[in-house]
């Protein structure tokens, strides 16, 4: 049985949004493709994921220096309790799906906490002498990510930093297969846009298979 984690980065739900859409489209389809695996959902417009702020270095601060995590504030017990449980959740699961919009380029802000809330030293990868090395080499990811324009070629495809960057932070941690779904053109092409939807939920059931 495989734990897969399902982070969604949306304010819209399947009805408004196309990443949304698709994402739904590929749970209920990889449920019924792998009951035995287990799905935790993690809409993170509704998560408390704090921000690495003055409390979070303080309190990390007082635990390096050998104080126990009673001796924190309350704020900073708070905040860096949550972001504990955040990344022992991601150790945890086996695979992530990660489903957002392309926003300015990138993707909703509330994304950055979390990825920042789960690279620990220690646990999504480690230093050594030959410089920083992943510790989730047994995991895998898929990105499913809705695009008005067209962002897969032509002179706009420099410009996408969303996806790249969680390509990135993959290959960070070490997870050795990370795949990306796109839906792009809708709103570029709104004569199309159903067609659009339509098949990138197709898609979305397709990789459900083999995912």
């Amino acid at each position: 049985m495989a734990q897969v984690l399902y982070i969604t980065a949306h304010p819209h739900d399947d009805t408004q949004s196309f990443s949304m859409a698709a994402g739904k489209a590929f749970v209920d389809e990889y449920k019924e493709v792998h009951p035995e695996d287990e799905i935790i959902t993690l809409d993170l417009y509704k998560e408390d994921i704090p921000e690495i702020d003055v409390d979070v270095f303080s309190g990390w601060g007082k635990l390096r220096s050998g104080k126990e995590f009673e001796e924190l504030s309350s704020e900073e017990k708070a905040k860096v309790g949550r972001l504990s449980e955040l990344c022992e959740q991601f150790i945890s699961a086996d695979k992530y799906v990660f489903v957002t919009p392309l926003w300015n380029f990138s993707f909703p802000p509330v994304l950055k906490a979390y990825i920042d809330a789960v690279s620990v030293a220690g646990k999504t990868f480690k230093y050594t002498e030959q410089g920083p090395v992943g510790l989730l080499t047994d995991k895998k990811a898929l990105h499913i990510q809705a695009r008005g324009g067209i962002y897969s070629e032509g002179p706009a495809a420099q410009m996408e930093m969303g996806h790249r960057y969680l390509e990135i932070m993959m290959g960070f941690y070490g997870v050795p297969s990370f795949e990306g779904l796109f839906i792009e053109g809708h709103a570029a092409m709104p004569d199309k846009a159903q067609e659009i939807k339509e098949n990138g939920m197709s898609r979305a059931k397709d990789l459900a298979h083999t995912f």
